[in-house]
């Protein structure tokens, strides 16, 4: 009985199932979906080419280097980088002296020993670099109520990652005519800026990159915008991900590994094999 009981109610569940996908499944086809502004207007991410893609691909110092200036001179007012030590910059080619100085002309927080009361001093290259704002609330009042995200891991923490990056800072636009016809509520607003590569299009951070030579490059490298963007987003690239090259190389060596390894082991299949008869 308890079991023809559970068959019952086994078929009853799997009726409802497929009676359900049928309905959702009818719906889709006869139902055209709802258009949003999303769907119009938002576009996925352009190629930013950065040297570090593809397997054999590695980071180019001169560009971090050129990317940390950008990030120092537009976006460290605003936008952490918590995660990240002065020393790693050793990493991207600059010597210890540089570090020093780098890390010197930050203020760290500090407790000063005569007093206990909290101070700041100079910052040493084992400190991280420093939060810009001391909690969300200051920096969501200074901001217009939107909080600027660390950027430490940036590039990871959204799809695409590097290629979003770079289309984001060079994708602000006026919004088009099309937008305000047929969304006017998706218009952006006066602290908005519409940016098509942006999750909902309207975007709080103004336009960080605007004019070519806004950073000026000690190396001569020309600073147009694009090429700013692209630096700093290599850069945030190698902040997310600063052994992306030893994994590669990791990588590649299991796989080589691999492949001599199968190729030994066929051979010795068939040299112990040879003379047996299935």
């Amino acid at each position: 009985m308890i079991r023809n009981l559970g068959i019952v109610i086994g078929l009853f569940f799997t009726v409802v199932l497929l009676y359900s996908f049928g309905v959702g499944a009818y719906t889709h086809i006869t139902e055209p979906a709802t258009k949003t502004a999303k769907k119009v207007f938002h576009k996925y991410p352009r190629d930013a080419g950065m040297p570090s893609d593809g397997i054999f691909g590695k980071f180019d110092k001169a560009q971090l280097q050129r990317g940390y200036g950008v990030y120092k001179e537009v976006c460290s007012a605003c936008h952490s980088l918590e995660q990240v030590a002065f020393r790693n910059l050793t990493d991207i080619g600059y010597n210890e002296d540089e570090v020093k100085a780098i890390a010197a002309s930050f203020q760290v927080p500090a407790v000063d020993p005569d007093t206990g009361e909290a101070t700041t001093r100079d910052g040493l290259p084992a400190d991280k670099f420093p939060a810009v704002y001391p909690n969300n609330i200051a920096a969501a009042a200074a901001n217009n109520n939107a909080i600027p995200p660390d950027l430490s891991l940036i590039t990871k923490a959204r799809k695409d990652g590097s290629n979003y990056l770079y289309s984001l800072l060079t994708g602000y636009q006026e919004p088009p005519a099309e937008l305000a016809k047929n969304f006017p509520d998706d218009v952006p607003g006066p602290t908005t800026h519409y940016n098509p590569y942006f999750e909902n299009l309207n975007i709080a951070m103004a336009q960080p990159i605007v004019i070519d030579d806004q950073v000026t490059y000690a190396d001569g490298t020309k600073a147009t915008v694009d090429q700013m963007a692209k630096d700093v987003t290599a850069f945030l690239t190698w902040t997310a991900e600063p052994k992306l090259e030893k994994r590669k190389q990791t990588g590649l060596a299991v796989l080589a590994f691999l492949l001599i390894f199968t190729v030994l082991a066929y051979l010795s299949y068939r040299n112990i094999w040879a003379d047996k008869k299935h």
